[in-house]
């Protein structure tokens, strides 16, 4: 099975973009980690192949896929067989926002 050729617009910190790393580990696959954040030239480039602003985008053998989380990303590679199921877990969570994006407990404020 040859290995697809892999480009990822991704931001450093963020936890969909950890979520596609860690699916990229799991089945040991080279790509191109592309920083939008920390350079504005990959974040252009990534909305004008995805036509959109959102990330995590990654190109896979040419076919955008935009605005996925690793288990998308995962399920598209298994269905298109470009790689074999393997039971290994990701050593990361693959579907989960960015840590300023998860909900937070409210604050509660009392007044005397």
């Amino acid at each position: 099975m040859t290995k697809p050729k892999i480009v990822a617009y991704l931001k450093p910190s963020c936890g969909w973009s950890q979520g596609v790393r860690a699916i990229m580990r799991k089945y040991n696959l080279e790509f191109e980690d592309r920083d939008i954040i920390n350079d504005p030239l990959q974040r252009q480039e990534m909305v004008e192949r995805s036509g959109q602003m959102l990330s995590p985008c990654v190109e896979i053998d040419g076919r955008m896929l935009a605005d996925v989380s690793g288990d998308e990303v995962e399920a598209y590679l298994l269905a298109n067989q470009l790689v074999s199921p393997n039971p290994q877990r990701p050593d990361a969570p693959t579907n989960q926002p960015c840590a300023h994006e998860l909900p937070g407990a409210a604050t509660m404020q009392f007044h005397r």
